[in-house]
């Protein structure tokens, strides 16, 4: 695996079937982990269908991570009804440090949705949203968000490496 894809879903806090088909990993709002119906190694080849299609032009290589949530989200006054909780996302973040870890991914490989598509502007990914706000954290700005992201995970990572409990 080359990457990992962070997401939210645009929908309630909790996994639904579709979610499950187009992301690896997902996180409730109560910080629990959900399986999708596709496993990493799925997306190392990518055949339609047989595998998590989570980041139009970018599912081959890529580990899709998504938090469940941001429906209705229109900006930071008005995030949904179902916005991110500190909960959700720190036990995102921990679980992404792991599969850092498991895969061997260098965490400048961990991107948001968002920053895939301002990266590769020819994909159906380019004008995504997921993540440019993190309800728990709205000071970020959105051209910030990945860069604290990867920050928490490098804390996360280190503690996993000095076998820590996180």
């Amino acid at each position: 695996m080359e990457r990992i894809i962070i997401h939210w879903t645009a929908g309630a806090n909790i996994p639904n079937k579709t979610d499950k088909k187009h992301y690896h990993y997902l996180f409730d709002s109560e910080g629990r982990l959900h399986a999708g119906d596709f496993m990493p190694e799925n997306n190392i080849n990518c055949k339609k269908g047989k595998y998590a299609e989570h980041t139009g032009g970018g599912n081959t290589g890529s580990i899709g991570v998504a938090l469940c949530g941001m429906y209705g989200f229109k900006n930071a006054k008005n995030p949904g009804k179902a916005p991110v909780t500190k909960k959700q996302l720190e036990a995102c973040l921990c679980f992404v440090a792991g599969l850092c870890v498991k895969y061997g991914i260098s965490v400048k490989n961990v991107i948001t949705h968002y920053e895939f598509g301002l990266n590769n502007p020819d994909t159906t990914s380019k004008g995504k949203i997921d993540i440019i706000f993190l309800p728990p954290y709205p000071e970020i700005p959105a051209n910030k968000v990945g860069n604290f992201l990867r920050g928490k995970i490098i804390w996360y990572m280190d503690k996993i490496e000095r076998g820590s409990h996180v």
